[in-house]
């Protein structure tokens, strides 16, 4: 393959390269077998008519996107292996106008890892970070159990209160008229938790079973619903029963029945060194923290931009995944909450270019120091994470493609980089 590679700037480097005109019209062949049944030629059964004849019918160029869409990762990846650069955003494409019988010619715009000079990262000084934990602090742990234990019981003989569980039907109307969502059965409210527009859930407060309730309210200048932001509402509302948390005593027979322990002492004891392990677990990720951060305030770097919209690309890409296991979608988060993609963006710019910071520094502190990870180190990784996911480790193994097991590697480096960091940092 003919590479070309110039420099453009700092960090960022023009790559010209090639794919052959044999390659490019397999390419087309293919294409044109998986999308004939798309194309209706007058005197030709529908995906009968030959190559030739959609050629001439169309033009050659009806098949030229996924063509190229078809060779270019494989081209740009032999391409950057033969130029040596070290690519670290998604490149800027172009082509040149592509000729029957000639090589296809791309050109990729690629910003490239940039240099990390190294300062001080052995013997780095951190503040000593301790956390204690209190009676207050098990108790309230505790407590929690018991909330997450209470029965909800009907009472009938008061009004609402704060705290209560109201249950109610309701129907809201701006300006005289239903509105969309404005409107439910039998939904339980509990008073004081902010979970309706503000005012709302105050002016059910004194209400009795079965009364009927005006609320008037007036959506947030923020709302999530276009039409209904900053207008006034008025929500009619019939108390269908009212509801209290009973909490279960604190005595042996809840610790029995919340735990595998028959004393409240010895669920205490328990709950006290969980927290423990926690309270220890958080200062030692805050001690590796700021050896980290302290390592990248003593280096010297310049970070392309590119990089930092790829690493916000690659938040908000997990963030949406996140929002697919809880049955919704980025859309519909960006609605309900009235952001923009380009709000969200920039939310997360400052988290996105500190973990690229840490990125960058922990890599070439990686390289200094030669470590790596041996395959005894891996295997033991990937048979924790067989047990993890309760996989057989061979099948585990096999779903495991290439490209995600150097991920894997390359997160397992990262984190010993950082034990590293943290053993030989100096605690004040």
């Amino acid at each position: 393959m003919a590479v070309k590679c110039e420099e453009v700037e700092k960090n960022l480097s023009k790559l010209t390269f090639e794919v052959s005109a044999e390659d490019f019209e397999k390419a087309i062949d293919a294409v044109y077998k998986k999308n004939r049944n798309k194309f209706n030629i007058p005197g030709f059964r529908k995906g009968k008519a030959p190559k030739s004849v959609v050629i001439k019918y169309y033009t050659k160029a009806v098949f030229y996107d996924d063509a190229l869409n078809s060779v270019l990762p494989d081209a740009y990846e032999a391409a950057l292996k033969e130029s040596g650069l070290d690519a670290v955003a998604r490149p800027e494409f172009d082509v040149e106008d592509i000729k029957d019988g000639e090589p296809v010619v791309f050109t990729a715009l690629v910003t490239t890892r940039p240099e990390v000079k190294l300062g001080e990262y052995k013997g780095i000084k951190v503040p000593k970070i301790d956390y204690n934990v209190s009676d207050e602090d098990v108790d309230k742990d505790i407590e929690a159990m018991r909330t997450r234990s209470a029965r909800l019981v009907s009472v009938d003989d008061r009004a609402v209160e704060k705290g209560d569980i109201a249950v109610i039907d309701f129907e809201g109307f701006v300006d005289g008229e239903a509105f969309e969502g404005g409107k439910g059965e039998n939904y339980e409210l509990e008073i004081g938790s902010d979970t309706f527009i503000p005012g709302f859930e105050e002016q059910l407060i004194g209400a009795n079973t079965d009364d009927l309730v005006d609320v008037n309210v007036k959506f947030p200048e923020e709302y999530h619903a276009e039409e209904l932001k900053g207008k006034d509402a008025l929500f009619k509302v019939k108390i269908n029963e009212i509801k209290v948390r009973e909490l279960p005593e604190l005595d042996d027979d809840f610790a029995s029945e919340v735990s595998e322990f028959d004393t409240l002492a010895e669920l205490k004891e328990d709950t006290r060194k969980k927290l423990e392990e926690k309270a220890k677990e958080k200062a030692e990720t805050e001690t590796q923290n700021a050896a980290v951060e302290k390592a990248v305030e003593n280096a010297e770097f310049d970070v392309p931009e590119a990089m930092v919209e790829a690493q916000i690309d690659n938040m908000i890409r997990d963030f949406s995944t996140r929002l697919s296991y809880q049955g919704m979608n980025l859309d519909m988060y960006l609605q309900y909450t009235g952001q923009t993609i380009d709000d969200m963006k920039e939310a997360y710019r400052v988290q996105a270019k500190k973990q690229v910071d840490g990125g960058l520094v922990l890599d070439a502190i990686a390289k200094a120091e030669g470590i790596e990870i041996s395959p005894e180190e891996l295997e033991l990784h990937l048979v924790d994470m067989a047990k993890k996911y309760n996989m057989e480790l061979d099948k585990l193994k096999e779903l495991i493609s290439e490209a995600e097991m150097d991920g894997i590697k390359k997160e397992m480096v990262l984190a010993k980089t950082i034990e590293m960091l943290a053993n030989n940092a100096v605690v004040e």
